[in-house]
């Protein structure tokens, strides 16, 4: 059964530097405990390692890497009958980057050692040149999508 109230999207404020509602967007989903101070800092000391390290703009590499980890399908899984399909849909564009902005983290956060603002510019460097952790999980995601197209008659 479909939900009858669909909230609101909430308005995100730019942030400070660049401007840019994703990477403020960023910054909210990396803040841990309320402490948006230091998420901030550390967004924005990953984005200096990478302009050093890097030959673009930090703030374009950062849209680049959101772009290639973004998964243009998933699956659901859908009861029919009695068995549980998983059944390819395309992702809607809020929950692409939403979904990319979670794996770039995720993946970031389980690199070994350094700090977190190393371990963020390495994996989104990483993500701008299609490679790296996320962009595994987006792989993933896409051969299992790719591996169930049978199922896909069963829409939602």
């Amino acid at each position: 059964m479909a939900r009858r109230y669909k909230p609101q999207p909430r308005k995100v404020m730019p942030d400070s530097r660049y401007g840019s509602k994703q990477v403020s967007m960023f910054v909210n989903r990396m803040m841990k405990d309320g402490k948006k101070s230091v998420a901030t800092r550390i967004m924005y000391d990953a984005f200096d390692i990478m302009s050093k390290n890097g030959n673009e703009d930090s703030l374009e590499m950062f849209s680049k890497a959101l772009k290639n980890v973004s998964p243009s399908v998933e699956v659901k899984p859908r009861r029919v009958g009695g068995a549980t399909y998983q059944v390819p849909i395309e992702v809607p564009p809020s929950r692409r980057e939403a979904l990319a902005m979670r794996w770039l983290l995720a993946a970031a956060r389980s690199r070994s050692g350094k700090s977190m603002s190393e371990k963020l510019a390495s994996e989104l460097m990483d993500a701008a040149n299609n490679s790296g952790g996320a962009m595994k999980r987006r792989e993933e995601v896409h051969r299992m999508a790719e591996s169930n197209r049978a199922f896909s008659h069963y829409r939602f």
